[in-house]
């Protein structure tokens, strides 16, 4: 059976029914939407991990925007800034977990006290990618497996297992991408690229420049070119993203004895 003429997400083989997905926040069903008019088939093992990634992605997307008004500032490595009470700045411009600080409670600091923080676009992207985490799979799960947080440049634990993809035309929000500034003035290597997260209606953020469309990412990056360069910034072929799949199979609390596949709202999903 058909729905909505296509069956482009499917669970287990069979298509997923627009009803699936009804009680979901618009976000969520607005990437679901996204999701179904491609024309590649997602499949997953189960309703509850789409239902994980759905609201993980748009997890994230809140993320970005959050950070984006936390008064967090762009820096270089040689002047990052992050708050000593979670974290230890490093002499290569990283921050480091302190041994006594409760990793949910350190990426919330940042959202919360941005004005303590400093640091460059990768880092800022890492730091979103985790706080879509912690608030997909709640504090007991990503404390449990994320203890030993470090962020530098695209340093990141290795249960976020990272992968990409080459077709920007198949990323969705939360998605990773780059610019690349190929000619950037050796003067300013900061402005080498920029790290941004997708968002909805084709709105980019980016730590350093802010949230703004693809044009206006490019325009800031061509000013920031060597002297005399004529080669223009642009959207490189690459997407990153966390495996949500994998992600979705954490266990959340401190029994370890329910397996959470997805939180929409107040709502767990659960095997």
């Amino acid at each position: 059976m058909m729905y909505g003429g296509t069956d482009m997400i499917a669970v287990s083989g069979f298509p997923v029914s627009p009803a699936d997905v009804a009680a979901l926040p618009e976000p969520q069903r607005t990437i679901f939407r996204m999701k179904e008019r491609s024309p590649v088939t997602y499949r997953y093992d189960s309703l509850n991990t789409l239902l994980f990634e759905l609201n993980m992605r748009a997890n994230i997307v809140r993320a970005a925007r959050a950070l984006h008004q936390s008064g967090a500032a762009f820096a270089g490595f040689n002047r990052t800034r992050c708050n000593p009470r979670y974290w230890t700045r490093t002499d290569e411009g990283g921050c480091r977990l302190n041994f006594n600080a409760t990793p949910s409670d350190a990426i919330r600091d940042i959202f919360v006290n941005g004005y303590l923080y400093a640091f460059e676009c990768a880092m800022a992207v890492v730091i979103v990618l985790y706080r879509g985490a912690l608030d997909t799979m709640g504090d007991a799960a990503f404390n449990r497996y994320f203890r030993n947080l470090y962020l530098h440049d695209w340093n990141y634990d290795s249960d976020l297992r990272l992968r990409t993809s080459s077709d920007t035309r198949e990323a969705f929000p939360g998605d990773v991408l780059y610019f690349n500034n190929p000619d950037f003035s050796p003067e300013t290597p900061e402005w080498r690229g920029e790290n941004v997260i997708l968002l909805e209606d084709g709105l980019f953020y980016g730590h350093g420049i802010g949230i703004t469309t693809a044009d206006h990412m490019i325009s800031v990056l061509n000013r920031h070119r060597a002297p005399g360069s004529t080669t223009s910034a642009y959207l490189m072929d690459l997407v990153v993203y966390p495996d949500y799949a994998y992600l979705s199979t954490y266990r959340y609390g401190s029994t370890g004895s329910e397996r959470i596949l997805a939180r929409i709202g107040d709502i767990e999903y659960a095997r």
